[in-house]
């Protein structure tokens, strides 16, 4: 069937025509199908620019069975999102991967459970080929709603829900990308180490989430020993940073060290610090997590912490998942998933 388009707009055999070839080759061209010769695709694409020729999104989804759309799932409320850079410069890497490939990025909030119905509704509905998910919690409904639509899914985050630890489910491998955050952590505690500190105390993220459970793992890989008190959980927001530093504080007032899991809570904590008379680095060193865009270089002192390359993961989730959609990469097998590096950063609060 022809396309149906305003008088004034070209139609795909007004393409073909202009480039000597059928519509069903200008068709193949159009919709990226295999088979049509190089020297034909340049006249194609030719013939395109010439006429201004701007695909029926309709048509080409039926042609494609793809609607060139892809859900980004972000397992946090709004304010959370807004705050933390984290969260940005994942979407700004994703966003550039997306935008390289000419699929639009579709951005779905988790503002409480009840949204959870909402998005399966549409994911189920046909509206993307496929989901980007991150910041997910042990409990999140999320993954059995990508497995129940047979939704193909790429999340950010080592998977921490039953039966899916990153390994084989009852459906196949869990496709996901995350940063070493195990070594990080190793490597912020044994700098600590090698400064003099002894008395290094852990400020925690939410002990749900993945992340916050291999930093505090690797924080106790170093320090086999390390008194329970001289842990607190946070929540990964500069407030949550600080009521576990006030706590860490009434507990072991003679700590001389904090590793925080994340740059948010290292800030709230150096807050508090200076409010009870703490000198950093001189009184109490202090270490954060991620290098987060204006927050690590905009303290004061600015701070030490441990950088994984957020953007670079996001581009990365964004890669894994649309190789999966590709027929031709899909044959060929993609990688389950993806562990990128870390690195300690050092500046003055350490």
């Amino acid at each position: 069937m022809a396309e149906q388009l305003p008088a004034d707009r070209p139609t795909l055999e007004a393409v073909a025509a202009h480039a000597g070839v059928s519509r069903a080759t200008a068709s193949r061209v159009v919709n990226g199908g295999d088979g049509v010769r190089p020297h034909l695709v340049d006249k194609v694409r030719a013939a395109i620019v010439e006429l201004g020729y701007v695909p029926n999104h309709a048509a080409r989804t039926l042609v494609t069975r793809r609607t060139g759309a892809v859900a980004v799932i972000i397992a946090e409320p709004e304010i959370r999102i807004f705050s933390d850079p984290f969260f940005s410069r994942q979407v700004r890497g994703i966003s550039k991967e997306l935008t390289a490939h000419d699929t639009q990025l579709v951005l779905l909030l988790v503002e409480d459970r009840g949204d959870y119905d909402r998005i399966e509704r549409y994911l189920a509905g046909g509206h993307v080929d496929g989901a980007l998910a991150f910041s997910l919690h042990t409990d999140d409904p999320l993954p059995a709603i990508t497995r129940r639509i047979g939704m193909p899914t790429v999340y950010g985050g080592r998977p921490g829900w039953t039966g899916q630890g990153g390994g084989a489910g009852e459906s196949g491998p869990v496709a996901y990308v995350d940063a070493d955050n195990r070594g990080g952590a190793r490597e912020a505690v044994r700098y600590l180490l090698s400064r003099g500190r002894r008395q290094i105390a852990h400020i925690a993220g939410p002990l749900d989430q993945t992340s916050a459970m291999d930093r505090l793992d690797g924080y106790r890989d170093v320090l086999l020993d390390a008194d329970p008190a001289l842990i607190a959980e946070g929540d990964f927001t500069a407030a949550g940073g600080a009521r576990a530093m006030g706590e860490l504080l009434e507990r072991c007032p003679d700590l001389d060290a904090v590793f925080a899991a994340n740059d948010l809570m290292a800030t709230g904590a150096l807050g508090v610090l200076r409010e009870r008379g703490r000198s950093v680095p001189g009184d109490v060193a202090l270490v954060g997590f991620d290098d987060a865009e204006l927050v690590a270089e905009s303290t004061d002192p600015p701070l030490t912490t441990v950088r994984q390359d957020i953007e670079g993961m996001g581009r990365l989730m964004a890669r894994l998942l649309l190789r999966s959609l590709d027929k031709t990469h899909a044959a060929l097998g993609v990688p389950a998933s993806v562990i990128t590096p870390t690195s300690l950063v050092r500046r003055g609060s350490a």
